[in-house]
């Protein structure tokens, strides 16, 4: 990890904490703690150094922490450009209001389900960030219907940051990071790097389970292509989120954005003294 000014870093991403939508368990959203938002944020940065970077979901805030910390000066490096794609709302609505706010004009978003085949308007980007439903009950298909969808994003060529469970004291971890890696062999990308039980996360069920870094990279006899299509495969989609937990959601509509700077009304009441008495 670089030298960096931990203060002015721990700011920005209290920034992006505050900012962000409460997680839906019911998709296996699970956030990162702070700490190893820190240190996942530098790492990006730096590994995704002047290049166009898109996330396939992104819940945690990574990408914002990434252009953020770049923008402010904090880091003097990190991508030219990032876009989050996410299937929330909220999660996309908190991407454009920090980009806003900050003016970073190559900080976007967009609503889009992993289901669907990519848009065709989606720039060509060098690198891919997912951090997936872990896939503990369906042996890592939905982590590969992700990787898939990014490695479409970066048409072939390239890298991808895949973040998935990577506890090794416990055995569905191992078979996930398995099959993760033969599909991704098979479509032609080998694992240049692996930091494994590396960040811990707010999960009440399993405050234990550590996730780790797998770094995946295009052969270079790949050719450069995109080809996407939407897909519906059921034995794809089974398990997807959890035990039997297939996608029936296609979106999550922000119904009712919040003022992420002070608490919802209706998440507090109020009793006042002459009612306590």
């Amino acid at each position: 990890m670089a030298e960096i000014n931990l203060k002015d870093t721990m700011n920005a991403v209290s920034d992006v904490i505050a900012n962000r939508p409460p997680p839906l368990r019911q998709f296996d959203q699970i956030y990162m703690k702070a700490g190893d938002m820190v240190m996942q944020s530098e790492f990006v940065a730096n590994w995704a150094r002047d290049k166009r970077l898109c996330f396939i979901g992104d819940g945690d805030g990574i990408g914002i922490c990434t252009a953020l910390l770049k923008h402010r000066g904090i880091y003097g490096y990190g991508p030219s450009h990032v876009t989050v794609l996410d299937f929330d709302e909220r999660v996309v609505n908190s991407v454009r209001r920090v980009a806003e706010k900050e003016r970073i004009d190559w900080l976007d978003a967009y609503w889009y389900n992993v289901l669907d085949a990519l848009p065709e308007t989606l720039g060509t980007y060098d690198r891919f960030y997912t951090n997936p439903p872990w896939g503990r009950y369906n042996e890592g298909r939905s982590v590969n219907v992700f990787v898939q969808r990014g490695i479409e994003a970066i048409e072939n060529r390239g890298q991808g940051l895949i973040v998935i469970a990577g506890d090794l004291d416990l055995e569905w971890p191992s078979r996930v990071l398995s099959a993760v890696q033969r599909d991704a062999a098979d479509r032609g990308f080998f694992v240049g790097r692996m930091q494994p039980s590396l960040h811990a996360y707010h999960l009440d069920d399993d405050p234990d389970l550590l996730s780790c870094n797998l770094v995946v990279q295009s052969l270079p006899t790949n050719p450069s292509h995109r080809e996407s299509v939407p897909i519906r495969d059921p034995v794809r989609l089974a398990d997807f989120y959890g035990r039997s937990k297939e996608p029936r959601v296609r979106y999550v509509r922000d119904t009712k954005p919040m003022d992420y700077n002070r608490a919802a009304d209706s998440s507090y009441e109020l009793i006042e003294w002459e009612a306590s008495t």
